[in-house]
């Protein structure tokens, strides 16, 4: 029995010596912690973390200028910036005689009504089918079927009586009627310089896409070349770039830019043009409309308001509706719901230089009893220019 207690306390003693070899063998791979690293002075100073408090800053002398050492051994010298230069006013060509040096563009796309017409009029034997290619011609240049069935018949009559047909007497005869087409009687004279009062006041209104605001720009240029001063009223607020555009344009002229912000009322920017145009003394104040769908009574309606709030300084003079000359028939329907909504006074034709058909110019008259009293002839600054009906019609039949 004590051999076997002996041998129990030699294999307990023989068990704790392995344990501590092995414990101490471990404890011997495991490398001793780094010591702490020099902080290093060169490195920024950490940042404050959330909650930290701020330490209180320490007190030290200041120094002079003169104990500062400046890396060239001077004093630096504040950059001061160029004051912005104002933009350069410029002087627009005058408008006198425009759609003249214009006519040369204006024919180009035009020609073909007249030269068709001439054409069919030179014919020797008018009988009927050729009467009625005349009707064609007319109606496909968008003049609209009574003006069309009215130029006809003159037609028809005037030849009756004329009898032999030279082509210059053609040419004559062509000339002065489709000169009573158009209107040579009709006041085109865009009204901006009511006698007893100023400014004068002129809306211009048309749908999106017409040019409306560009013209309305343009048609500033064509004011202060006529000498006036001109106040311009962004009252479009519903469109991001139309008074930054309508700026720049007044900017290019001089004329003054009120506007208000995006998506603000538009009767209201359109009240304080006119208020602001009366104490600057400015002879016409423009008001640039929003460019309204026809089919949106709701903002149609918005529109006459516009016209309301601005008639509590004073009457508006011109309600001026621009209309894209490409549209052509359609835009008919566009000047009709325009006309029952402000009394439109005068229509502006845009892009007559394009693709258009000039016998809207006709038919848009017709239809609104209203004369064209400008037109837009390309994208130059300058290509708005006063209806002239000589001009127009000469344009139309060529040289």
């Amino acid at each position: 029995m004590e051999i076997v207690i002996l041998a129990v306390v030699i294999a307990v003693v023989v068990l704790g010596a392995l344990g501590g070899l092995i414990v101490g063998s471990r404890r011997k791979k495991q490398l001793p912690p780094p010591p702490p690293a020099a902080p290093d002075i060169t490195a920024p100073p950490a940042e404050p973390h959330v909650g930290d408090e701020a330490e209180t800053p320490r007190e030290e002398p200041r120094r002079t200028i003169e104990e500062v050492d400046l890396p060239d051994g001077s004093a630096p010298v504040a950059v001061e910036e160029p004051p912005a230069e104002a933009p350069e006013i410029e002087i627009p060509e005058p408008t006198a005689g425009r759609l003249v040096r214009l006519r040369a563009r204006l024919s180009r796309s035009q020609n073909a009504l007249g030269q068709g017409l001439l054409t069919l009029l030179s014919r020797e034997h008018l009988d009927e089918d050729t009467w009625e290619e005349i009707e064609d011609t007319l109606l496909t240049a968008d003049v609209g079927v009574q003006p069309t069935q009215e130029l006809v018949e003159r037609l028809r009559e005037r030849v009756k009586v004329l009898g032999t047909r030279t082509p210059e007497e053609l040419r004559t005869l062509l000339r002065e009627e489709l000169l009573t087409l158009v209107g040579r009687d009709m006041d085109r004279a865009v009204k901006t310089e009511p006698e007893d009062r100023k400014p004068g006041i002129v809306m211009v209104v048309g749908v999106n896409g017409t040019g409306k605001t560009t013209t309305t720009g343009k048609l500033a240029r064509v004011l202060v070349a006529d000498g006036q001063s001109v106040v311009l009223g962004a009252a479009d607020t519903f469109r991001a770039a139309a008074a930054d555009q309508l700026q720049t344009w007044g900017e290019r002229v001089g004329a003054h830019t009120v506007r208000g912000p995006e998506g603000g009322d538009p009767a209201s920017v359109a009240f304080d043009a006119v208020k602001e145009g009366k104490e600057m003394g400015a002879n016409v104040v423009l008001i640039d409309t929003a460019g309204r769908l026809h089919t949106k009574t709701g903002l149609m309606d918005e529109l006459g308001k516009v016209k309301r709030v601005v008639e509590k300084h004073a009457p508006v003079d011109e309600v001026l509706l621009v209309l894209d000359a490409t549209t052509g028939q359609n835009g008919l329907v566009q000047a009709r719901v325009f006309a029952e909504v402000v009394d439109i006074t005068g229509i502006v034709l845009t892009k007559l230089d394009g693709t258009a058909k000039g016998g809207i110019v006709v038919a848009v008259q017709r239809e609104l009893g209203v004369p064209v009293k400008l037109v837009g002839l390309g994208e130059g600054a300058d290509d708005l220019a006063p209806f002239e009906p000589e001009a127009f019609v000469d344009a139309l039949i060529g040289e």
